[in-house]
């Protein structure tokens, strides 16, 4: 449910914070400490509820907590010395100020309207496939490959994937695109391996004009860039490889922790889409163990809207036998691999033999156990600099 409060709404499923009638971009902590507020209505929250919801628990300094009711402030137009809508109770917490209504149909169709503005267009590649692919943002390109349940429409309101969206296309022209089988794209997997994947990418680089570009890969996109790089090396200027793998899980001796194919397939087929079944739930926590109810409900919702139950399983067969093992030496593009330590769907050392076997590769590790990242946690921020700082250097 979305809300409205003064000249403020936000809404928690769509991750959508707009003031004035325009969207204002915030930081993960800033936007779950206002929803906090917000779903109380007036009523107090202490720091400890803070802590507990926004911080999951974590300590935090009071400076951190000032820090951030300061941003919010910021974020609705308020100060700390007027304190009109954020009222600070000193010694116990804080409240809102304002009245707390949800919000109408027409105010959210209207707040929709000013934040959606990506442009969604088709391409043709391999085999007749269709692709979809959007633009947003400005500045230098930069290509997103697509990667495991991608729809360019709902990940454009996802509380997973908006967040991630906003900070590449924050500094830089964000193309990225559904692969086939999934999302706008056709739904025919028929002949599909690496590169025909490949292919996809090619197909939006050259529907853009794209001759030289940035990529931003993650999980199976990552061979799937690598084959590109290796095919088209005068193309790309720079990897980021993220949670992505060398061989697939079909095709790796099994490490601690790693999933076999399976169980993958077994979850997929006993419980796809059904968001009260049991196996949906222990899929979807392999992914994002520690995802909120509405990124965990988001995800559910992608599956059905993305792909069928059976061309599910058949991609993850497809790309549980991606191998590019034997390519890596020839990868010359400046690179940077990042991977979660306890990453449950593709295992750590995955990350370790890019980043060793790809020359002059920078590798990151994050104390995290989430394959999808997500921006609640307090290593988003870590990735977010890294890939930032990376892609800056690019344009030196």
């Amino acid at each position: 449910m979305a809300y409205e409060f003064a000249n403020c709404l936000i809404d928690p499923e769509k991750h959508l914070f707009v003031c004035d009638g325009l969207p204002v971009h915030l930081e993960p902590q800033v936007f779950d400490l206002l929803l906090s507020l917000v779903g109380q209505k007036g009523r107090l929250v202490t720091k400890d509820d803070l802590v507990k919801t926004v911080w999951h628990g974590l300590s935090v300094s009071d400076a951190t907590i000032s820090a951030r009711i300061n941003a919010a402030r910021k974020a609705v137009g308020d100060t700390g010395r007027a304190q009109a809508i954020i009222k600070t109770v000193h010694g116990r917490g804080f409240q809102l100020n304002v009245e707390v209504r949800a919000a109408t149909a027409a105010a959210q169709t209207l707040d929709l309207a000013h934040s959606d503005t990506q442009n969604i267009k088709f391409t043709r590649s391999s085999l007749g496939a269709r692709i979809a692919f959007s633009k947003s943002g400005n500045g230098p390109p930069l290509v997103r490959v697509a990667h495991w349940l991608s729809h360019l429409e709902l990940d454009w309101h996802s509380p997973v994937w908006r967040p991630l969206i906003e900070t590449l296309d924050g500094k830089n022209t964000l193309y990225r695109y559904d692969q086939r089988g999934t999302g706008l794209s056709s739904r025919d997997l028929e002949g599909a391996d690496i590169d025909a994947f490949a292919d996809d990418l090619k197909a939006v680089a050259d529907a853009n004009n794209l001759n030289r570009f940035p990529i931003f890969a993650a999980s199976q996109a990552v061979p799937v860039a690598i084959r590109f790089a290796q095919k088209y090396p005068e193309r790309v200027s720079g990897l980021v490889l993220y949670g992505g793998y060398v061989k697939g899980r079909a095709l790796r001796e099994a490490a601690q922790g790693d999933i076999d194919e399976e169980t993958i397939l077994g979850l997929i087929r006993a419980g796809w889409g059904k968001a009260d079944s049991p196996f949906v739930n222990a899929f979807s926590t392999l992914f994002m163990p520690d995802a909120t109810p509405a990124q965990l409900a988001s995800f559910v919702k992608m599956q059905t809207e993305t792909i069928s139950p059976e061309n599910a399983a058949r991609l993850r067969q497809i790309i549980d036998r991606f191998d590019v093992s034997e390519v890596l030496v020839s990868i010359r593009a400046p690179t940077l691999v990042i991977h979660a330590i306890s990453d449950a769907m593709q295992p750590v050392e995955q990350g370790r033999i890019l980043a060793s076997e790809i020359e002059g590769a920078r590798y990151v590790s994050l104390e995290s156990r989430n394959h999808v990242p997500l921006p609640q946690e307090k290593t988003w921020t870590t990735m977010m600099h890294e890939v930032r700082f990376f892609l800056d250097s690019l344009q030196l």
